[in-house]
């Protein structure tokens, strides 16, 4: 009688439980391919089986979670003791507990202090803030935020390298010669500021804020040094260091067992060596075709270092899939398989075919987002109870495409929830331009002059704003108000350096005023805007994300562009040309036309108005501008602040959806400059995301692009991801691609119902309520084309 832990497993998921211990293994485990269930049943097996005790087993989970997990199963399967014995947790977790252990041999005291993220940005500001670094730094019209180099400290310390390295790479790229007398056992081989700034007629602004990092690199780990602390990233480096330089360290563990190993960067690969060092038993669990951290410094590579380091690693491949159908594998596999260098594997289903994945072509951005949203409410109704709205995921590539899907589900009153970010327009670049045109309409208005009177920083300090607040109190005026008459020398009483930095942002807000008073849409306010604030150049000196906050900003243009379509309001700057509206392919949805109802739901209330009902003559007339930010203000209300418990659609990103699954995907905006993105440095790792999003699909998935869509205020035309476009060949494509695909959402027929049910392992389909349901959906969408 086989025992529990091997009971319901694969043959191939039986072949790695019951590898030989002292043979290295690689478990390459497709998505969906149960290799959580593989891991702890070889833990199992080593313990009841080949007698290894609890205690010398380590193993290293990606999350805190996933420990927490893998303890749960564990505990089903030996007794308490046993795993309560076993070392297992993240890289992180484990180093720092051998690191309190033996905190001498590494040179640091066992009482250390782990650094969070949050005070190692205080201790690297405090750095920027000191006279001499921030004078040269001015010198140069150069501003670092503490994001920026924490983020470089980081990758830094994720490769192994340190302040020595960075600064011998500065050297040799900036053509600089090291100062004389300086040797690494003393220091860094640092030039003062005087020494640079001499030699800035040969460095570019890279090289500077390169050399400045490093510096700070080195400054930063003095001061952890100083305080008996250690960052998150030194828990890595100092535990690398234990086990490398203390073999005898190590010798307790018998086997090392490593979940997501394609995720792991150069130095986690270390710490496994020296943890293996001893036993060189080891056990990794990871697949290369789910490799997309390559940003966050992770090396697909480990795997090859692995079978380089340890001669006799054997590998085992996981590819039956229990989470998706047979239809959704096809096209994930299609999309992966493009990649000629990946090591071959398959995905096999051991569900029905089911429905075809969906590729459908919208004539617009806004035409897609709004169909998405429909088909949503649609897949729900038929299913009859079997789905609610928590079992769909919306999968963008960047966060920055959610203002039109989160809008588009605000029409149709299906609530949402935003995993791993923030709603678009809570979002800090969109909340900093929305601030400046409040002021724009409403020159009185505290909050937005609170948030923007130094945004970019303009050398106010909170004295002086305070000052001013005190002032304008005393007045009975507004903060704003005030600001204009010192500016205008109008204030003898307030400090003649206030009126000098805050000149800037009067000259803008008068532009921009004048801009409004006669006409200008709240596009070209915006663009107007940016040039006047420099905002792009202040986010790329400050925000270590800038681009991804870059693009939010082109974002809000565009839907400032839409508003000035709908308003019929002409461009100042740059012409705003139409929308193409063309009917949508799914459900006939009489966009162009909105009833009084649907309007105020939009937050387009009382734009159009009828000229019988129009207010009276001295009501404040609705300008183009006060229209937009009615709507941005609405749709930061999302109206759920009471519906904690109801179903909601997630809307996320590709990124942040690993890990997760949904019986019912949608992957919008699959286009050129999007997968791959513009900005990507690896298309094959971009052509993986597209892959993991694809498999995060249980019963449904959706692919859909534009053929054109708005971009930076204009019209741009799209095409179809080349991930997608190639599947079959490059010419023909629409034809060719429908053998894996369907240009039409599926029918949701009994038929299918009752399949997507069975995969999901749901009670069949409710025909009273499929019945009801639809008939609910029928009047709505009635009411919605035609006004009822």
């Amino acid at each position: 009688m086989a025992s529990a832990h091997l009971v319901g497993l694969n043959q191939a998921q039986l072949r790695a439980v019951e590898h030989p211990p002292h043979i290295p293994l690689q478990i390459l485990a497709g998505p969906g391919s149960g290799k959580t269930k593989v891991l702890t049943s070889r833990i199992v097996h080593l313990v009841t089986r080949h007698a290894v005790s609890p205690s010398s087993i380590c193993a290293v989970t990606f999350t805190n979670k996933a420990a927490m997990e893998m303890r749960t199963r564990l505990g089903k399967m030996l007794t308490k003791e046993q795993v309560r014995q076993i070392k297992m947790g993240t890289f992180h977790a484990l180093c720092a507990q051998f690191l309190r252990k033996y905190a001498t041999l590494v040179g640091i005291g066992g009482n250390f202090t782990v650094c969070d993220a949050d005070e190692s940005k205080k201790i690297i500001g405090k750095m920027l803030k000191e006279s001499d670094l921030k004078e040269f730094l001015k010198s140069c019209s150069i501003t670092l935020s503490e994001g920026t180099a924490m983020s470089r400290i980081s990758q830094s310390k994720a490769k192994g390298l340190t302040p020595h390295d960075l600064l011998d790479t500065w050297h040799s790229t900036s053509h600089t010669a090291p100062r004389k007398g300086k040797s690494k056992e003393k220091g860094p081989s640092l030039l003062t500021y005087e020494h640079l700034n001499a030699e800035l007629g040969t460095c570019n602004t890279k090289q500077i804020i390169d050399y400045v990092a490093a510096n700070l690199f080195a400054q930063y780990e003095r001061t952890l040094r100083d305080n008996n602390s250690l960052d998150f990233d030194d828990l890595l480096v100092y535990g690398v260091k234990l086990f490398g330089e203390n073999p005898k360290v190590g010798t307790w563990c018998e086997h090392v067992l490593v979940d997501e190993f394609q995720d792991t960067n150069s130095v986690q690969y270390e710490l496994m060596r020296g943890l293996a060092a001893s036993s060189r038993c080891v056990t990794i669990v990871g697949d290369p075709d789910q490799s997309i951290y390559g940003w966050r410094s992770a090396e697909v590579e480990n795997l090859a270092k692995m079978r380089r380091d340890f001669a006799t690693t054997q590998q085992i491949m996981l590819e039956d899939n229990y989470r998706s159908t047979g239809s959704i594998l096809a096209v994930s596999l299609a999309i992966v398989a493009q990649d000629k260098a990946r090591i071959k594997k398959t995905l096999n289903a051991t569900h029905p075919q089911g429905p075809k994945p969906t590729l459908h072509c919208f004539p617009s951005d806004q035409a897609e987002a709004s169909a998405v949203a429909h088909e949503v409410k649609r897949l729900v109704a038929h299913m009859g109870g079997v789905l609610s709205f928590d079992d769909v995921g919306i999968l963008l590539r960047y966060n920055s495409l959610s203002r039109v899907f989160e809008s588009a589900f605000r029409k149709e009153g299906v609530p949402t929830r935003i995993l791993g970010g923030q709603r678009f327009f809570e979002r800090v670049e969109v909340k900093d331009l929305l601030a400046y045109l409040q002021l724009v309409d409403n020159p009185a208005y505290l909050p937005a002059f609170g948030r923007v009177v130094n945004v970019p920083a303009r050398g106010l300090g909170q004295k002086s704003i305070q000052e001013l607040l005190v002032v304008a109190g005393k007045k009975g005026m507004s903060p704003l108000e005030v600001a204009e008459r010192i500016y205008e020398g109008r204030m003898p009483d307030i400090k003649p350096p206030v009126k000098r930095k805050i000149g800037d942002f009067i000259l803008s807000l008068k532009v921009l005023r004048k801009l409004a008073s006669e006409g200008a849409g709240p596009a070209s306010l915006i663009r107007r805007l940016l040039e006047l604030v420099q905002y792009e150049t202040y986010l790329q000196k400050t925000q270590e994300d800038w681009e991804s906050r870059w693009e939010n900003v082109k974002e809000l243009i565009n839907f400032a562009s839409e508003m000035e379509d709908d308003l019929g309001v002409r461009s100042f700057d740059i012409e705003s040309p139409d929308l193409d509206k063309g009917e949508d392919d799914w459900v006939d949805n009489g966009e162009d036309e909105y009833d009084e109802e649907e309007l105020d739901d939009l937050g387009f209330a009382e734009v159009k108005t009828r000229p019988e009902e129009s207010a009276p003559a001295k009501t404040e007339p609705e300008t183009p501008l006060r229209a937009f930010l009615q709507a941005s203000m609405l749709s930061t209300d999302t109206g759920q602040t009471d519906e904690k418990d109801k179903p909601k659609v997630t809307i996320t990103t590709c990124h942040a959806a690993k890990g997760l699954e949904w019986p019912v995907v949608f992957i919008p905006v699959v286009e050129e400059g999007v997968f791959p993105s513009a900005r990507a440095e690896d298309k094959e790792e971009e052509r993986r995301l597209l892959y993991v999003a694809c498999t995060r699909a249980q019963g449904l998935l959706y692919l859909t692009h534009a053929s054109s869509r708005m971009m930076n205020g204009e019209k741009v035309f799209k095409k179809l991801s080349e991930f997608v476009s190639v599947i079959t060949g490059p010419s023909e494509v629409r034809r060719a691609s429908l053998a894996l695909f369907s240009e039409s959402p599926p029918e949701m027929t009994y038929g299918q119902c009752r399949t997507l049910a069975s995969v999901l392992h749901r009670t069949a389909v409710d025909s009273e309520q499929r019945t009801k349901d639809v008939a609910e959906l029928c009047v709505l969408v009635v009411v919605t084309t035609y006004g009822g």
